[in-house]
This record gives C-alpha cells, structure tokens and sequence, in this order.
C-alpha cells in the first residue's frame, strides 16, 4: 500500500465528517457488505521479490498487492497465468481459494532455461467479486551450470592483488535485436563495460565451488550491423574477512536475438585478450586482508579499451581454465540481490592552510570517492586521504584509533589533460584529503555513496514529540542500510565480513525499515551452506562466506533459528522456512547435547576460541560491563538455548511437523524450568551462571535479565520484578545486544525513550551528542578505538517500530498486525512501517485525558488494535473503515479491537 502522510492521517476529531461508530462491536450488515466494489486489478506484480528478474532458477514464486476501495476487504482467491514471450500459455493456476499474495509458487512444466517469460494475476474478494487482470510482468528464467557453454579465463599472474581487463569485439548480427542479455561471474568483483560504458557491477563474495552469476539486460546497446566489445574489469585480492580466497577467474556468455529469428552468441574464450589493470602495488588496508591500498595509475590507462576499434595487439591472450564448470568453479547460482548507487557531493569543501582540500561529506558513507583533474600533469602523484575525524589542524586523521586501524589512503599518479580518479572499491569515511597542488576545486570532488537495493519510497517513517527519539531513529535506519551490501557487513571499512550476529541485528533492521528481504534470504541461505561444508555437529560460522575457512561462535549459532522464524513471520517465504529447518533442528540437537543431566542447564556449549570460547556474550569486551565470564553454565547462553527450541516449534508448527514442534516445546519448557530453579537469586534476580563446581555466580548483569525477560525464561509472576531490576541499571550491554535490552522493557515505554535519548550515558543519545553519523561498535568506540561504523547498533530500530509507535507482525507474510501504542514515554507518534503486504500508517496523540489514533491497514490484513481507554463507552470509531472495527474486550488497560483494511480513528477520553 502507498505510504500516506502524516498529515493526512492527523485529522481533528471535530473536522470528522466520515462514517461513525459510537458502540463498540457494531459491525456492517451482511448486505452493506455484499453490495461492495469489485477489486482493482493487482499491482507491483513480483518474482521472488523482484519487479523485473533476469535469472530465476527453479520454480518462480509470485507476488502481488491486491487493491480494493471497499473498507475490511481480503483476497480470498487469486488465478495466474503465466505465458511465453510469444504469448502462448505456459501454465494457468485456475482460481485457488487462498489467501496467499507472496511467494506463491509456479506449479506449470519446467520453464526453458534463459528465455522470457510473461505472467498476469487477478483476484476475488470477499463477497466473490472478481478483479481485473493485473498489466503483464516479465521475467527471465537463468542458467543452468550446463547451460553457460563458455570457458573460464584469467590473467595469469601471481599476483595477491589482481586487477585484471580482459575485452572482445564483435559485430552484431544485421538483424533487429530484439532481446540480448549478458550472464556473468567473476571472482571476487567485477565492472561489466560494453561499448565504453559500465552496465554492471557485481558479484557478491562466494567460495568458488558455489558461486554467483547476474544477468544484464543489453537490448538497447546492440545496434544491429555494428561493432561492439565486451570489457569486463575484474579484480581478485585473495581470502579476508567476508571474502574466501579462491581463485581468478571471469565467465561472461552474451545472448543475442534478433527479430529474423537467429541468435547470436559471445563466450569467454582463448579469443578474449586480458592485460594487467593500471594499478600499481599497494600494501593491504589492515592485518584483517579486507582490502588493498588503491594506487591507480593513471599513464598505464588504456584509453578507449573498452570501444570499439581499439588496437589490443600488445594484450595477451588468457589462461583458459576450462569450459563451466572447471577446476575450483562447480556451480553458479543467480544472485537475487542488487546494489544502489548515488553520486553525493560533499556538504563543505575547506582548503586548509597547507592548500590541501578536505571534503565533509556530512554524515559517514560507504562510498568510492570520485575526484576530477582537470589539468592533469603526467606522473604527478596526487596523495589523498579518507577518515572518519578530522585532527586539530582540520585535516583527516590518519590515527589507528580514529580509523579502525584501517590506512585509508588512496593514490593516484595523473596522465597529461582532464581525467578522474574513481575508487573500484567502498570504504566507509565521513572527510576526504586531497593534498596540496594537485589542481582540483571543490567542485570537483564527489562520492558513489552504495547500498542494498530496496524500494526506498516504502523507507519506514516516525516522528515523535521527543526530537532525540527521532534523532535515534534516523540514524539506526541509515546505519542498516550503509551495513548492508553485497553481504551484511561487520563494517564498510575494517573487515566487511558477514558475521552471523551482526547479521541478524542488521537484517532485523532492514526488514523492519525498509521491507528488505533479498539479501537476509541470502543471507540465511549462505549460513544454511556454512553448516553443510563445514559443521556436522550442528554448529554454523561466525562468519560467512569467510577466508578462514571454519570457525564459530557458539551464541551466534544459538541466534540462527529465531533469526529465520523473524523473516519467515515478516514474509512468509515458505520456502525458505522449509529450507532452514532441517538447520534449525541441527541448532536444536547441538544445544541439546549440551544440557547437563545433573543441572538441566546447557553447559560449556562447544565452539569459540579465546575471548568467545563457550560463548561471546557480548562485544567488545568493554561492553560485557563485568558480566562474569568464568563460568560453566551461562545464563545468557540457556536464555538464548530456550529461544532455539521455541523458534523451532514454531518453524515445524509452520510446516506441519506437529509431533517436532512439541517435543520442542517441552525441551524449551525444561530448560526454563532450569533456568529459574538453579539461575536466580532468592530475590529473582538472575545470575551471571554457575561455575564449574556449581555454585552461583555473585554477579547479576543486565544481559542476563535482559535475555531472560526477552527470550520467556521469566515467570509471569516475577516479570516486573526482573524488569524493573534491568531498568535500574541503565544502558549496562553493548550495541550488539541492545535489542534483548529493548525488548525487555517493552511494557516501559518511558524506559525505552530515556535509553533512546540519554546524552550523557551509554546509547544512541550519547553517540549523537558526539556528533556521530552512524551506530558504533560500542558505546566506548572513540576512547577504545573501535569502528565508528557497525551496523548492529540499529537493531533497536524494531523495538521503537514495536514499542513506540506501535506496530507489530503477528501472522506469518504480514496476515495480521497488531497497533498498541504506549501508555507512556511520548505525547504523540506518527509514522509507517512496511510490511509484506503494504504499508501499516499510525498516527496517535495523547493530549490531557484525550486520545486520538488513526490507522490506515492494507487490503488483506487484518489488525489488532489495542487503544487507551477506561472503558469501552469511552471510545468513538470513525472513518471509512469504521465499520470494520469489531470489539473484543479490555485488556491490561487498553480496548482491544479486530479491524479490517483501511483508515479509521479511534476518538477516546481514556486517559
């Protein structure tokens, strides 16, 4: 559903002029409903979350937004029709009485490999009336591994830092092009050129043996009868963090139909020329091997390399490693997601005494610095610098501490006359040096700021009477976006890993923020590989896909199947769900083995090293506020053991696996039981664990509440007791785990907006009030050197969503919502949150003993709305969708209604 204001939904309850309902439970007469509007014709028509996809493999999975006028309305029944490019039909779901408009699978005869597809949706309501036909939506279907029918080729060289232009020219058939496509892969990144220009990037980081291809749509840079030539810039720089070594390599297969009939067609072969990329040799970035110095050199640039006619006589030709698959390459699958990019210009350019130039960018950015010399002199080497604090003299600091120990430095040694420098590769800066005398104005300097690909005319909004609520809100939803790239990253700057917490903190974020889904699916499914290659014990990677191979960290594997029960509930991607579980239930049998017979705890849960061994707890270490690490059975861990078993109920409730789902649940019920019998003071405090020879830990952190409340451990009856004991201590656990924190002050809402928006303690107020862009690493991050750009500080953004204004996924796909605004903490919230199924708009105000809540609900999803009241005489429903709102009784100080689609406002004196 389109975004609506905050203006539109702010509506006085005097300027009311719309249907009104004065006595709760009043419900339209079965004839009002019968006498409904047909629905409209179904919009942003989907496959596999994609508008337009180029290589889908396997069945497709369909989606849709019904739309209809009339207040309360559901799908009840949808039909598909699916055809080929000539229009003959491929497969017609006939009518299926369902609800269903995500992820709905294609149930035709297997669809031929690399060809273009068409498909339509229409839909009925629930009084039987039927839509029309949906605009056609195309789709490609990808390549199978024996369909590419093209050789992997590289440059041989022993580089550890390879940058690689490999080329070919060819003449396009005399024949109208009606349809071309490029499929590509390279190890580990790409810029795809055709005819001098750049029409792709990619790939995201894979082991060798499971890679990843993209397919580009080309059609309209053919031109029938003439050259043309294929330049592809691959760069391959070794195993590091998020990155697995593997090897060089390049496969490109261009696809070319033209209206005659004939088909055209451009592998990577030993007809291909490469030549070494003008980079010179640069020392590595960090001991971390995320990335290399960039040292472009600007005299070794071949001119015109990628047109058309250019003389590549002096390249070599390429090592051919073999038709696909061949050696370390087996098999390629089409990647789902996308990067975005933008061009920025700095806010402010200041030209320091020295005459060097440092640009601010404003906030900190994951982005290519792009700087322009007009004048160029050859040889001149031209020094630049990025950093995220500027020092005393105002120019970038070159300070490990401030840096991440990361050497941000860029170079680049000019020809003569007018080019441009472009990094081939992010970093994450806020300032940019040029030094001095390298002939750029400010004018001249710019950045290509790059993210995930979402819609971002669906970015969740929230506006607040607390502008430090606001303020932190913001900047948890920038700081997911600029974590998230080709992978979830640890940080743009200093490893770019996906580790599996941060991951789910980030992913969190994302799908609450910005309805992302494409990259947590790939995401999930590449540590679902994780314990495949690596872990038959049950245990997943830390980090994934990685240069080191295997290794773990036992409570990130504990965060797994509550991870994907988050997504499947925000999306409902069965197929997904049905993938993960066996997973889950690996997670389960592992937590399991760890429980001790004599306590019922899970003890000395196997994995980590060092500071993570049996458990990281929380990170950095500063951020553990004393947490006692010595011993056996941690609390921490069991609290997350008992989500394991709960979140893998529910996955096998959700695919029909009664009898798993309980024996799960009575596994989780046990070790609560255990939890509570051997974990907490006589006042119900919880304690760190117990150590080796059983006895209590003496110490009782705020993580080990925190989680407990979170997680369900707490008994209902000593639930406020805990809480107010978490509240009590303030901000005492990391970025990292600030969402259990957040969570369990969920029924305090005033203690969520005072965590939110304290300046001088630990949190994101604090962070701001310092003048921070993006969530820290930690709370400490500028005194302990820590990264100044780690996304998982904007996991809290879902807790506000949930907390604050008020919405919340209850049913798997978005199905239903519940809207329960705080009874505390705020005067006013308005905002939208985008779910599966459209976008869910709230606006409420208290204002002495009124309140007032509007709600606007997509078609095909039904809301619980819980509004303070006293009673239900107290309450008055207005608005077009009044006649929807069903009363179902108070609770806990609120009147709870069932609503339908569309807007209404809830007018109460409750308070």
């Amino acid at each position: 559903m389109r975004a609506i204001s905050h203006r539109s939904l702010a509506v006085a309850a005097g300027a009311l002029t719309l249907v009104s309902v004065a006595l709760p439970g009043s419900m339209a007469s079965a004839a009002v409903k019968a006498a409904g509007h047909a629905p409209k014709a179904p919009v942003e028509l989907t496959v596999g979350d994609r508008a337009r996809p180029l290589n889908v493999e396997g069945a497709p999975l369909f989606g849709w937004r019904p739309r209809d006028v009339d207040p309360g309305e559901t799908q009840t029944a949808y039909q598909v029709v699916v055809r080929a490019d000539g229009g003959a039909r491929v497969w017609d779901s006939g009518k299926v009485a369902s609800g269903s408009q995500e992820y709905v699978p294609y149930g035709g005869p297997a669809l031929t490999p690399g060809t273009g597809y068409t498909w339509t949706v229409r839909t009925w309501d629930r009084t039987g009336k039927v839509s029309p036909w949906s605009r056609p939506a195309e789709f490609d279907t990808g390549l199978r591994d024996q369909d590419w029918q093209a050789s992997w080729i590289r440059r041989t060289t022993a580089e550890a830092d390879d940058y690689t232009l490999a080329r070919k020219e060819f003449t396009v058939g005399t024949s109208r092009v009606v349809r071309a496509r490029v499929h590509i892969s390279a190890s580990h990144q790409y810029a795809l050129h055709l005819n001098g220009e750049v029409v792709d990037h990619g790939p995201a980081y894979e082991y060798p043996d499971s890679g990843y291809y993209r397919t580009v749509d080309v059609t309209s840079r053919l031109k029938e009868g003439r050259p043309a030539a294929l330049g592809v810039q691959y760069h391959w720089h070794g195993g590091g963090q998020g990155r697995p070594k593997g090897e060089p390599g390049l496969l490109v297969r261009l696809e070319v139909e033209h209206a005659d009939g004939t088909r055209q067609v451009v592998v990577t072969d030993g007809s291909w020329k490469v030549t070494r990329g003008p980079w010179k040799t640069a020392p590595r970035r960090n001991g971390d091997g995320a990335d290399y110095v960039e040292e472009y050199d600007a005299t070794a640039e071949p001119l015109g390399w990628d047109r058309p006619g250019f003389d590549d006589s002096s390249w070599q030709a390429p090592q051919v490693v073999g038709a696909h698959p061949a050696g370390p390459f087996k098999t390629l699958t089409g990647q789902e997601t996308d990067l975005s990019y933008t061009v920025i210009r700095p806010r402010k350019v200041t030209r320091l005494e020295s005459g060097a130039l440092v640009a601010d960018f404003g906030k900190i950015i994951p982005g290519m610095p792009v700087v322009r010399f007009r004048d160029g002199e050859a040889g001149r080497h031209v020094a630049m610098h990025a950093g995220y604090v500027l020092a005393s003299d105002g120019s970038v600091s070159r300070s490990k501490s401030d840096n991440q120990s990361t050497d941000l430095t860029y170079g680049h040694t000019q020809r003569d006359g007018d080019q441009t420098f472009r990094s081939f590769t992010y970093m994450g800066f806020r300032y940019f040096e040029i030094e001095p005398g390298a002939g750029v104005d400010p004018e001249d300097i710019s950045a290509v700021v790059q993210h995930t690909e979402v819609d971002l005319s669906r970015t969740a909004k929230l506006r607040t009477s607390d502008e430090g609520v606001d303020a932190a809100y913001d900047l948890m939803r920038r700081s997911a976006l600029y974590g998230s790239q080709w992978q979830f990253l640890d940080t743009p700057t200093r490893e770019k890993g996906q580790f599996l917490g941060d991951a789910v903190d980030i992913s969190l974020a994302t799908m609450s923020a910005y309805g992302e889904r494409r990259l947590t699916r790939q995401a999930i499914t590449e540590f679902i590989e994780s314990q495949a290659r690596y872990w038959p014990d049950g245990r997943l990677n830390a980090v994934y896909p990685n240069g080191d191979g295997k290794r773990d960290i036992p409570d990130y594997t504990e965060m797994f199947p509550g991870w994907v029960w988050e997504y499947y509930l925000r999306s409902g991607d069965a197929r997904t769900l049905a993938a993960a579980y066996p997973v889950m239930t690996a997670v389960a049998d592992y937590v399991r083995r760890h429980i001790d017979s004599g306590t019922g705890l899970v003890t000395r849960l196997t994995g980590g090293s060092g500071q993570y061994q049996y458990g990281i707890i929380d990170w950095p270490a500063t951020m553990r506020y004393g947490h006692d690490m010595d011993t056996a059975a941690r609390t921490v861990i069991n609290a997350l053991g008992v989500d394991v078993f709960n979140a893998t109920a529910r996955a096998a409730d959700a695919l029909g696996r009664g009898g798993d789902a309980a024996a799960l649940r009575r596994d989780a019920q046990n070790l609560a039981a255990a939890v509570n019998a051997k974990l907490r003071r006589p006042d119900g405090v919880y304690i760190d664990g117990l150590r080796s020879d059983g006895t209590q830990s003496t110490h009782a952190s705020q993580i080990a509440n925190a989680y407990a409340v979170a997680y369900g451990v707490t008994p209902a009856a000593d639930r406020d007791r805990v809480v107010s004991y978490v509240a009590g201590l303030g901000m005492r656990m990391g970025p990292f785990t600030s969402h259990g924190l957040m969570k369990s002050l969920a029924d305090r809402p005033d203690q969520v907006v005072e965590r939110l928006t304290d300046t001088e303690g630990p949190g994101w107020g604090n962070i701001l009030a310092r003048g921070g862009t993006f969530t820290w690493e930690s709370w400490d991050a500028p005194e302990t050197g820590q990264s100044h750009s780690h996304p998982w500080g904007s996991v809290a953004l879902v807790d506000v969503q949930e907390s604050l204004l008020g919405v919340s996924v209850t049913a798997p796909g978005s199905a239903r919502v519940r809207v329960r605004p705080p009874l505390s903490g705020l005067d006013r919230a308005s905002g939208t949150v985008p779910v599966q199924r459209g976008d869910v708009g709230v606006d409420w105000a208290r204002r002495g003993a009124v309140f007032q809540m509007s709600v606007d609900v997509p078609v095909n999803v039904t809301a619980e709305v819980h509004v303070p009241a006293r009673a239900a005489a107290d309450l008055r429903v207005t608005g077009p969708a009044a006649s929807t709102a069903r009363f179902t009784g108070m609770r806990d100080g609120y009147a709870v209604y069932q609503v339908g689609s569309g807007r209404l406002t809830f007018h109460s004196s409750a308070r």
